[in-house]
């Protein structure tokens, strides 16, 4: 009874969380015998389904025409992610390219395993994790999250871990997703210094969500708590050195870095002109000086500043934020860092972001790196879906305390310096 009970309150949750769950649950039929469930037809649940899609989509855009005017809207929307497409996308992706030819140099001519080397001693005591994890962190940092699944699979990699330990590589590695990028972004925008200060907030943030998804995983599963496998293998077979001479790798290196760079620049570009787009047609508010909206790029309805500056002074104790739009950038890297990135320009250009600000930024940028697209995908690959909730909620955990170590970390520093 306890657990029939338990049940219907998860699916009562589930529906809250989930608008459409409702349409999609099993339903039993009390008039048959055997009490099996039946689903609604599938054409009844797509039907009912797009209506409240429809509602839902409707009512945002509704809202913000009713605010705005329709034309003014319209053009808005077009103009913002036009001027982030020509001013943000192709400035990241720049950066992409350069920094990940410099990454594939690193790699090929062995400054990874040596930073690896250097990094070994450190793994055990902050992460519970044997030494070979920092050459995750180091693939990770120098390109993006998904880095940690190909080591993970790699039986020369992986037969150094528990289970539970492999399995806490998803928060560890996507801690350190796009740092290299991260950093050179806001470095190039004059916030150096907040930078380094926010890679140290996110080192503090990645030790918090492993260490807690290992404690989760373990409490609910202390099968895992065995080696992943018996096979022999040795770390030294992990190598990234290509064929031919020294000028030869160089080059190739150089290149095939470069190449892949284009293809995280690429990737970016969705989540900065759909995500950004409308991030800041919630965050900022009309251009005009009378308060009259202009169509505009970066104009829109501030509810998201609205709603912050409600409970500011949460945020400026926590993290420093002395303006509600810069929770913006939090929010957004939830879902995507590289579009969380096309917001700094704007708040830079405002006036309203400093050196504490970047900290924070980097920091959880950095820490969640768009972990809640990519989590799913990685638990899922290395065959530990049931763990996704787990994993979701430490990270979660570790990226708000990445940004809150950042900012005080900031105040300590400019104290002492």
């Amino acid at each position: 009874m306890e657990e029939k009970q338990n049940n219907n309150l998860l699916n009562t949750m589930m529906s809250v969380i989930d608008p459409f769950h409702v349409f999609r649950h099993h339903e039993t039929d009390p008039n048959k015998r055997s009490g099996k469930p039946r689903r609604i037809k599938f054409t009844t649940s797509r039907s009912l389904e797009a209506i409240i899609f429809l509602l839902l989509f409707f009512g945002f855009f509704g809202f913000l025409a009713y605010r705005m005017t329709l034309p003014h809207m319209l053009n808005t929307f077009m103009q913002t992610a036009y001027s982030l497409l020509l001013e943000t996308v192709f400035y990241i992706m720049a950066i992409c390219v350069l920094m990940g030819a410099i990454s594939k140099l690193l790699t090929e001519f062995g400054v990874v395993r040596l930073m690896e080397n250097i990094l070994r001693p450190l793994m055990k005591p902050l992460y519970n994790l044997p030494g070979v994890a920092a050459l995750g962190a180091v693939m990770t940092f120098l390109s993006d999250n998904p880095a940690i699944i190909s080591l993970a699979k790699d039986n020369n990699f992986a037969r150094y871990f528990k289970k539970y330990q492999l399995v806490s590589l998803t928060n560890f590695g996507t801690a350190f997703g796009m740092g290299l990028v991260v950093i050179a972004f806001m470095t190039g925008k004059g916030y150096g210094s907040g930078a380094l200060v926010g890679l140290l907030g996110a080192v503090i943030g990645s030790i918090v969500s492993t260490r807690l998804m290992q404690k989760f995983t373990l409490k609910s599963y202390p099968e895992l708590d065995s080696p992943v496998t018996e096979e022999e293998g040795t770390e030294q077979n992990i190598s990234f050195k290509s064929e031919g001479g020294v000028f030869q790798r160089f080059l190739n290196s150089m290149l095939d870095g470069g190449k892949s760079g284009v293809g995280i620049g690429v990737a970016i570009i969705p989540g900065v002109l759909c995500i950004s787009t409308i991030v800041m047609m919630l965050t900022f508010g009309p251009a005009g000086e009378n308060g009259e909206y202009m169509g505009k790029a970066y104009e829109g309805v501030p509810v998201i500043t609205w709603l912050a500056d409600k409970v500011n002074v949460v945020f400026y104790w926590l993290f420093g934020f002395e303006n509600g739009a810069l929770v913006g950038f939090p929010i957004t890297a939830l879902g995507a860092v590289g579009a969380a990135l096309g917001l700094v320009p704007t708040f830079d250009a405002m006036g309203i972001i400093n050196n504490n600000a970047i900290a924070v930024f980097t920091a959880m940028g950095m820490c969640w790196s768009g972990y809640l697209s990519t989590h799913t995908a990685m638990l899922d690959s290395l065959g530990y879906r049931k763990l996704i909730g787990k994993a979701i909620g430490a990270h979660t955990i570790g990226g708000l305390c990445a940004g809150i170590a950042a900012h005080w970390l900031w105040v300590l520093l400019s104290m002492i310096f």
